[in-house]
Formats: C-alpha cells, structure tokens, sequence
C-alpha cells in the first residue's frame, strides 16, 4: 500500500514539511536535508553543519522557495531553489530546538526547545522579539492561521498554553494531567504511570480549532474563545503514545501518528462545538470515556468507538514503525499521508477524499 520513497537519506527520518508549490523537505540524523519531487524522487540533498539532528523543517507560508531548519540549536536559512550553504543562521536557542513554526504572515518564526524556552524571531529585524517558556520541554509549537500575533505550544510539563506575542506570559493554560483529574477519570489514578506528556499540536485552517497528541494515547481537541480556549473533544486514539497529530486543510480531518505503528484518518467535525451546547451530555460522554480508556488495550478501540460513535478512524494505516512525523501532500491529482519514521525512506500513502 505503500509507495517508498528511498535515496535521500542515510539514517532516521525525524520530519517533513511540503511548500506551496508541492516540494516535500525532510530532515534527518546527522544534519541530513533532502527535497524530493512529487513523484517521490530526490531533487536536492545537503548535510548541514556540525552533522546535528534535522529536528523540524518548514516553508515559509509567502515564499515557498524559503525553508527553515533547525539542527541542534541553530535555525539555517535555505533558499530551496540553490540548495547550498545556508543564506543566515539565527542562533537564538540554548538547547535542542524540537519544532519550528512561521506564521502565515512571514513575519514571525518560533522555535521551540529542550530547555522549554520558545525563542520567536522577527523575521524583518532577525532579532529575538518575544522568549515564551514552559516549565519542561517544549515539545510543539504552532501559529495560527489568520492571526499572526498567537501561537499555541505545549510540553513535556503536560501543559497546553495560548500566547499573543504582545505579551510574555500565556493567555491561558491548561494541564492535561489536572483535567483528567477534575473529571473524575478511573484512568487518573493510572495517569501518574502514564501522564499525558504532550508531544505534538496541530491547528486546524480556521484557526479556532486545535488537537494535541499525548504520550497517554489520547487525542484532544480544543476551540479557542478570545483569550481561552476550552477542550471540545477527547478519545483514546491509539494503544501508545500520540506522537504526531495534523490538521488537513479540509475542516477539521485530522491525521494522527503514534508509537503503536499506526497512522489514523479522524473525521471531528460533527463533534465539534457538541460539548458547549449539552454540557449534561458532555460530561457523561468523558466520564463513559474515561470508563473505556481504563479497559484493556485489547478493546479499548472498539469501547472508545462506541462512547464516541462520530470518532471512529475514516481509515487505519498499520505503518508497522513508530512515527515520527506526518505531511500532507498533492501528488499526481490525488492527496498522501507522508510518514517519516526510525527508517531512512519517506512512506506515502494514498488517502481518500473528503
């Protein structure tokens, strides 16, 4: 089922990133970059300095010949175009940058680290403008679309923060480990073996909806309110760790990756705004959850599915490796899940329609 995508790298593949005109970058171990075409070949391959791990690519949202990289604790500069020495390089972090993020303004880039810091550059001055921070790693890091002040992170400290950046401390915070706590969940006991570290965040294209993947299995979704956001939504999603969760541009399709081996297709729209509209509901929903989440791992999809029968997976991937990272792309007139994961090749994977 699985198309290969095989020749530019040599080790793990640690992530991937497609640009407006259809170039997918992915970075790897050992400072490896490559850019492959649509048909899955190689265009363009170049080790950066120092041979430090590619953690997180990203196009510039205005200039798709622009690409930003972090390896270690430096941010290269790369015109796609002429794949040579970087053309700047910002060192602005302290400690291993896990993801950047640019907003659809091309004005800001955010980086952030292993220290928790979120270094966000002004990409005009290519000065530091805002230092954001979280109490542990900062694991993920997004913009949203449509509002170039605000971002939303979270981190290895279980917490899931909204930023503006006319303000050094968070809008708002939640912690995924209280929450579960607060609602009463016979998992919360068992939480404190496995708490929901928070690995990765995705915003969907209207900017108000927000999904974030924990190491607990758990997917949840967010709908940001002003200056708060409040959680909407949360299934068990996979048997481990969510390492991966992506938003497609298509209203609230979102695409999830765990240590499982699976690659998961959801379909949240019609759950989406449910919960402030039936608060009673809502409640017994989480707590018929929480029931289910505390079963074994052997029915747990299957119990999850039937408390939320809108939250089944539109299509299961049984990748086999645990991955590391998800994209999205157009290819040849129809959409694939591109999966990096512990190989060297890029897996692609047709997905259906909407």
């Amino acid at each position: 089922m699985a198309v290969k995508w095989n020749g530019g790298h040599s080790s793990s593949v640690l992530c991937l990133n497609v640009s407006a005109e259809g170039l997918v970058a992915s970075g790897a171990e050992r400072g490896e970059l490559a850019l492959w075409d649509g048909g899955g070949s190689p265009v363009a391959q170049l080790r950066l300095p120092q041979a430090e791990d590619v953690a997180s690519v990203v196009f510039s949202a205005r200039r798709p010949s622009t690409l930003y990289a972090s390896h270690g604790e430096s941010i290269s500069v790369l015109d796609v175009r002429s794949l040579q020495e970087p053309l700047e390089r910002f060192h602005v972090n302290e400690e291993e940058i896990n993801c950047l993020s640019v907003n659809d303004a091309d004005s800001f880039l955010a980086a952030a680290d292993d220290s928790g810091a979120i270094k966000v550059v002004d990409l005009e001055s290519k000065k530091v403008s805002r230092s954001l921070r979280h109490s542990n790693i900062c694991s993920s890091v997004a913009f949203r679309p449509q509002r170039p002040q605000s971002l939303v992170s979270c981190g290895l400290d279980m917490q899931v923060m909204l930023w503006n950046l006319q303000k050094a401390r968070p809008l708002w915070t939640t912690n995924l480990q209280e929450c579960d706590v607060e609602e009463e969940s016979p998992q919360a006991a068992g939480q404190f073996f496995n708490p929901p570290l928070a690995h990765s965040l995705s915003v969907a294209s209207c900017g108000n909806i927000f999904g974030c993947g924990a190491q607990d299995g758990k997917v949840r979704i967010f709908r940001v309110t002003g200056a708060r956001f409040e959680r909407e939504l949360d299934f068990q999603a996979h048997s481990l760790g969510v390492s991966q969760v992506l938003f497609m541009p298509e209203a609230y399709w979102l695409l999830s990756g765990g240590n499982d081996g699976k690659v998961l297709l959801w379909d949240v729209s019609s759950n989406v705004g449910k919960q402030q509209k039936s608060p009673a509901k809502s409640l017994h929903r989480r707590k018929a959850q929480a029931a289910a989440s505390s079963r074994k791992d052997g029915k747990l999809n299957k119990v999850a599915s039937n408390e939320h029968p809108g939250v089944v997976p539109k299509l299961t991937i049984e990748h086999g490796e645990k991955v590391n990272w998800l994209s999205c792309a157009e290819i040849k007139g129809s959409r694939r899940v591109l999966v990096a994961d512990q190989t060297s090749s890029v897996s692609a994977y047709p997905l259906p329609e909407p």
